[in-house]
């Protein structure tokens, strides 16, 4: 079952790909849908009857070079179950909403069959990312990695027409290259270290690695902080943290299911799952984890002002998925790798029906896609609208504060249950934890603040823009819309149906994750601690041992069910904060945001310009980098090589030439004279050498 969902994608990709002129186009993308239909189905049955038991299903030899042995093979675990869910759901829900999307794109000429190509793309990038996530090695692993690259290169430069989306395509492909670097160091810095890639190998020596120094630098370092950090800056490429991010924005160039499939669940959680995945390095790399926190709570941060500001519906989605990652890795970095894995699972639903739930406005706007053009489109797009609601009640976290220390449950939407599991986290977690706390309180109040914005701006007050296009406004096809339905069951309900399994107690959540834990008694609780139940269990066992490896000094989270009441509060009065803020500026004084963007023009141009990162890598990188180039070009392939070239072909060559043809009398005893000569020089050259 699990290798039939893992090809059949691959299966789709290249029916699309090659012989939709055999089937037919339309048949190729039916084709390619229902075997992604396919692998989303068996992948929810491989999850709901997973036993917790680690598996691996080996299918060939792949590598064998010395000690460096690699087999294709398949790893099974809870870990692998919860990202084939995700991956196959929200891929399979963009492929029927692509049948609506696509059917009337103008971006290329009549005739031009296009759509199998794209299929073909959005096939290819779930498989490379299926090989990803169930990956029993790191080099079978850094495959899918690159692949889940390549495919995103080819579907944000999709409109190839486009300059813009081409220099979109190479900036992600770039940039992604400097954090693979990273990547693909720390995989060398693990196969010198423990003489292996297998995970479960480097698993069982992560406490060996904790003793060992290495040199990195030109100096000593503690080897598992350099492999921590080195795994984490792949990561940083893959998941747009904070100096690696700028490729995120400009990816909205590609098709919005492109966006949907890319910053949903597939490429930017690709970091999130490597960092849990490798939680046994880094749960012993403690200056690894700070770094973690400090990275994930700044772009959590600086992504959500830049959010406040944009006026293209993607842009702002996009900004909010990089905050959003961020408060993963701030979950992943103190520990809590279930709160970041249920924040990345409910971040799926709600964020790919948000970028859907944009598509359907661009779509009914005929491509507009600034917000300033939009206004009152809920009487036009009635079933859009909710759809997006739900989005944003879910990604602002709408909920009862307090209900789980009331009933026993959180009674909210997904990202109201995922999201406070992560700041209770970060606060029980203490140090650097609780700098992360507060940036993620002020995080969520600017991400309350954009997407209440949005939803004024698109949805609410009087009509902006072209007259015309919105007299011919429109909701959109059943295709685009049933995917929206499916995610806004899963944005209501997935936080409160799996809160127990990722951020239950101790005894829960090692349950779910196969990870060995001990009874209250045996941990050394008294009776009365026994008797008084689940606060008393821990974390045993080895790295390697189950989905998730949490220290048995890992106690933080039990303490974040302690947190105090105003901190499980906390992150629902930002909430309001943001939306009461965004309503009395976009509802009741619409003329607000202008005066303060001119009053203060230049926090304003700060972050609309995106903290100017973008300009300061063009000074201090991309312009040098031409410079040096076009020095090359002109001075050292121009100058000194073609003038070299040039030099010999213009000068030297018909100089010996013209020699060599005056030779050449045509006489014969020129030439016999010639052999004599030569002789007598051999003859000569050879007596003095004997003598």
């Amino acid at each position: 079952m699990t290798t039939i969902l893992l090809f059949a994608p691959l299966l789709g990709a290249i029916v699309c790909g090659l012989f939709w002129r055999v089937i037919g186009e339309r048949p190729a993308q039916i084709v390619a849908t229902g075997l992604l239909f396919l692998s989303a189905i068996l992948s929810w049955i491989v999850f709901l009857t997973f036993d917790g038991t680690t598996e691996q299903i080996t299918l060939f030899r792949w590598i064998e070079s010395g000690s460096l042995v690699a087999d294709w093979a398949i790893r099974l675990d809870r870990l692998t179950a919860i990202m084939l869910i995700v991956v196959t759901t929200v891929s399979a829900l963009v492929h029927l909403y692509s049948f609506g999307y696509m059917a009337h794109d103008d971006n290329f000429p009549e005739g031009e069959a296009y759509r199998a190509r794209f299929f073909a793309y959005l096939s290819l990038f779930t498989f490379a990312m299926l090989m990803l996530v169930t990956a029993d090695n790191l080099v079978q692993l850094f495959f899918g990695w690159e692949g889940v690259g390549l495919a995103s290169y080819l579907l944000i430069g999709f409109y190839y027409r486009k300059e813009s989306a081409g220099a979109a395509a190479m900036k992600a492909f770039i940039v992604n290259r400097v954090g693979d670097f990273g990547f693909l160091l720390g995989i060398g810095a693990l196969f010198f270290l423990v003489d292996s890639v297998n995970l479960s190998d480097i698993f069982a020596a992560a406490p060996e690695i904790a003793e060992m120094q290495m040199t990195f630098l030109w100096r000593e370092w503690a080897a598992i902080e350099v492999v921590a950090v080195l795994l984490f800056i792949g990561a940083m490429g893959k998941s747009a943290q904070l100096f690696l991010h700028t490729w995120l924005p400009d990816a909205m160039e590609g098709p919005t299911p492109v966006s949907a499939l890319i910053h949903a669940a597939t490429m930017v959680t690709a970091g999130v799952f490597l960092v849990c995945r490798m939680s046994p390095i880094i749960e012993f790399a403690d200056a690894a984890a700070t770094f973690i926190v400090v990275i994930g709570a700044v772009t959590a941060f600086f992504a959500a002002t830049v959010g406040l500001v944009q006026n293209d519906i993607k842009r702002v989605i996009a900004y909010s998925t990089c905050s959003q990652l961020g408060y993963m890795f701030v979950a992943a970095g103190v520990g809590m790798y279930s709160a970041a894995m249920f924040h990345l699972l409910t971040h799926a639903f709600f964020k790919a029906m948000l970028f859907l739930g944009a598509g359907s406005v661009i779509h009914g706007m005929h491509h507009e896609q600034d917000m300033r053009n939009y206004g009152g489109l809920r009487h036009k797009m009635p079933r859009t609208f909710w759809a997006m609601m739900l989005g944003t009640l879910a990604i602002t976290g709408v909920g009862i504060p307090l209900s789980y220390d009331l009933v026993g449950l959180p009674i909210g939407f997904a990202g109201f249950v995922s999201k406070d599991a992560i700041v209770e986290s970060a606060y029980a977690a203490g140090g650097v934890g609780q700098f992360g706390f507060w940036t993620l309180i002020v995080a969520a109040a600017l991400t309350s603040f954009y997407s209440w914005r949005l939803m004024f701006l698109t949805f609410y007050g009087e009509p902006r823009g072209d007259k015309h296009t919105h007299e011919h406004a429109h909701e959109s096809p059943n295709s685009m819309l049933v995917p929206l339905g499916v995610l806004a069951v899963g944005s209501i309900l997935a936080g409160m149906v799996f809160f127990k399994p990722f951020f239950g107690h101790v005894d829960e959540v090692a349950r779910f994750y196969g990870v060995p834990y001990e009874e209250p008694a045996a941990a050394g609780g008294d009776e009365e601690g026994a008797g008084a139940g689940e606060h008393h269990y821990a974390f045993v066992g080895q790295p390697g041992e189950g989905a998730l490896y949490m220290a048995p000094d890992n106690t933080v989270l039990e303490d974040a069910h302690e947190a105090p009441k105003w901190v499980k509060a906390s992150p629902f009065l930002a909430m309001l904060l943001g939306l009461g803020l965004a309503y009395q500026m976009y509802i009741r004084r619409p003329e607000w945001p202008g005066q303060l963007a001119r009053n203060q023009r230049h926090l304003y141009a700060f972050l609309l310009n995106k903290w100017y990162f973008d300009e300061i890598y063009d000074a201090i990188i991309v312009r040098p980098a031409r410079g040096t180039a076009g020095v090359l070009w002109k001075r050292g392939d121009g100058s000194i090589i073609d003038g070299a070239i040039n030099g010999l072909a213009l000068g030297v060559v018909p100089f010996f030439s013209r020699l060599a043809g005056r030779a050449q009398s045509g006489y014969l005893f020129h030439y016999a004279f010639a052999m004599v000569l030569g002789i007598v020089v051999i003859v000569t050259w050879l007596m003095i050498r004997g003598g």
